[in-house]
């Protein structure tokens, strides 16, 4: 990671209140995948242009994404994993985005807000028992 990624981040995650950087780098990447579900593979790979929101997820879209991608990434430890970096729900996720849309590594739209991040899906649920009766 590059000497400016590094403080970007650093920097993420003073301003979402202490979460990892391990956190602020699953989110980064787990909205690469969820652009990837929604628009398909050509819209996470290429560049958006300023002032593009084609690529754009709401906050419960990325909730649900960033669910899935723990989900593909981590099974069952997925919980697991997300507590140790301080994530216990979407608010968290919420708190983490907006602190990049700070830094400028994420966008947003006026009609984005950290209420779109509040109680999309609860984590015991999501990633308790019923992910492992599921499979």
């Amino acid at each position: 990671m590059s000497e400016l990624a590094w403080r970007e981040v650093k920097k993420v995650c003073e301003l979402s209140g202490g979460f990892s950087p391990e956190a602020c780098n699953f989110v980064r990447e787990g909205l690469a995948h969820t652009v990837r579900m929604i628009h398909g593979d050509a819209a996470a790979s290429a560049a958006p242009a300023p002032g593009d929101d084609s690529r754009h997820v709401n906050g419960q879209q990325l909730c649900l994404g960033l669910k899935d991608y723990a989900i593909k990434r981590y099974g069952l430890l997925a919980r697991t994993v997300l507590g140790r970096w301080g994530i216990q729900r979407t608010d968290d996720f919420g708190r983490i985005v907006f602190a990049m849309i700070d830094v400028g590594i994420m966008r947003k739209t006026a009609e984005d807000s950290m209420e779109d991040f509040c109680g999309v899906f609860d984590f015991d649920e999501a990633f308790g028992a019923g992910l492992t009766s599921a499979r």
